[in-house]
């Protein structure tokens, strides 16, 4: 079974800033999400489900400044000092997720292919709707792989987010990946999603995404 697009991820230094910068740069309010325990984080989501992505999101996430230190590193690359500095500056897409029902046999699949795609963890967080959950893989280190193209594996249990998301107005219409082998695309066989070479050393960013929104269309380009 195909992995799909779950959500991307935008890494703010705050979630004001975060919802300011959604706000000024995709012409809607992100929702409030919640926070995740398990990293000391937390976020607030958009939907951005189309016809080619559906049940798809915007996440944009956040150090929590009321969580207690923790004794890992943050998902996402979120501890990195040059990250948190260009976070300061501007919120920065850093990531995609992909949601599977297969987790555990993709994420094999990717080692196969001399990836380190990360440990299976199971995290959870509440909401103004109930509780939600999910086995998700991350890196030891915290890092994410092939500049952050290499999609995040999760694997949900239960409800998905977009089922409590309303419409807003945005819309994805194309997601370019730079720089994952072509091995490990065909372990993931994401469907919709535009694949590119990455050359070594390349500045060009190792995600692009492009959406409609309100105010036309808008397309982001990862930081790199």
């Amino acid at each position: 079974m195909n992995a799909r697009v779950d959500h991307l991820v935008i890494v703010a230094d705050t979630l004001e800033q975060g919802v300011r910068w959604c706000e000024a740069t995709l012409g809607a309010t992100p929702v409030a999400g919640g926070r995740h325990a398990l990293m000391g984080t937390h976020n607030r989501l958009l939907a951005i489900a189309s016809e080619r992505f559906e049940s798809a999101y915007l996440e944009l996430i956040a150090i929590d400044p009321e969580a207690p230190p923790l004794s890992r590193p943050r998902w996402f690359a979120m501890d990195s000092p040059a990250l948190q500095a260009a976070a300061r500056e501007a919120p920065r897409l850093v990531h995609m997720v992909a949601r599977c029902g297969n987790i555990e046999m993709l994420r094999w699949g990717l080692i196969n292919c001399g990836l380190n795609p990360g440990t299976l963890l199971a995290a959870q967080r509440e909401t103004a709707t109930g509780l939600l959950k999910w086995r998700i893989t991350v890196r030891d280190d915290g890092a994410t792989e092939c500049g952050g193209a290499l999609p995040t594996l999760i694997e949900w249990q239960g409800a998905h987010p977009c089922e409590r998301l309303g419409a807003s107005g945005v819309a994805l219409r194309a997601l370019t990946l730079r720089g994952v082998p072509a091995q490990a695309l065909d372990v993931l066989k994401l469907p919709a999603v535009q694949t590119a070479a990455r050359p070594g050393l390349s500045r060009e960013a190792a995600l692009s995404a492009t959406f409609d929104t309100p105010g036309g269309v808008v397309t982001l380009d990862s930081w790199t």
